[in-house]
């Protein structure tokens, strides 16, 4: 098994963790809210928790379609609902902003990071590193259920913690020194490159 999945699990995580709609903008204007440094921490836990669960939903999903299905098929339709997501993200996206005010608990704020990641389509962006990982070339004679479901935890896992430790970097860095002024000042459009990325990974799965 070659590293450059778990690489490509890392990375992703980081890019979650830079982008303001995946958590750490929530957590500042929070902690701004509160009047507390120690709100930004806590909030770090259920933005963390709900983005795990979301993408534990795709890692499921991908693996329990493989005990069934040939992993081509998986990787085609893989593909396939990856352009389509990028397709409806640019369109609809802005649309169907999650919406939680300022005063939601931890639990509101679990909440809406599962509903944005998924909004996102986080989790099937990962779907190009789990069938390497999780999948053989066959149907699930050649799958074992406890090894696919070690690499699955080990993969939501070094996903999420990435995702968290930028995040915490970068809400603390934007609540103590910088401020949100600096937004305003310029950002990248992260979400029109996450758009891209979405549907180069689904030709990529597709093509090759």
């Amino acid at each position: 098994m070659t590293i450059w999945p778990w690489l490509t699990l890392v990375g992703l995580g980081a890019y979650h963790g830079l982008n303001p709609a995946m958590g750490w903008l929530f957590a500042v204007a929070l902690g701004q809210h509160r009047n507390s440094r120690r709100v930004v921490f806590l909030s770090l836990i259920p933005i963390a928790l709900g983005h795990a669960a979301a993408i534990a939903t795709a890692v499921a999903l991908v693996v329990g379609l493989g005990v069934f299905l040939d992993a081509d098929l998986i990787r085609i339709g893989g593909g396939v609902l990856l352009i389509f997501w990028a397709v409806y993200h640019q369109v609809y996206g802005h649309r169907h902003k999650v919406r939680f005010g300022m005063q939601t608990g931890m639990v509101g704020l679990g909440v809406w990071s599962f509903l944005m990641a998924t909004a996102h389509g986080a989790g099937l962006m990962l779907v190009p590193v789990l069938i390497p990982l999780c999948l053989s070339g066959t149907p699930a004679q050649e799958l074992t259920a406890a090894g696919s479901l070690v690499i699955s935890l080990a993969a939501v896992t070094v996903h999420t913690l990435s995702m968290l430790t930028v995040t915490g970097v970068i809400a603390l860095s934007v609540y103590q020194w910088l401020g949100l002024a600096f937004l305003r000042r310029g950002w990248i459009n992260l979400d029109l490159l996450w758009t891209v990325a979405l549907a180069a990974a689904g030709v990529i799965l597709i093509v090759f």
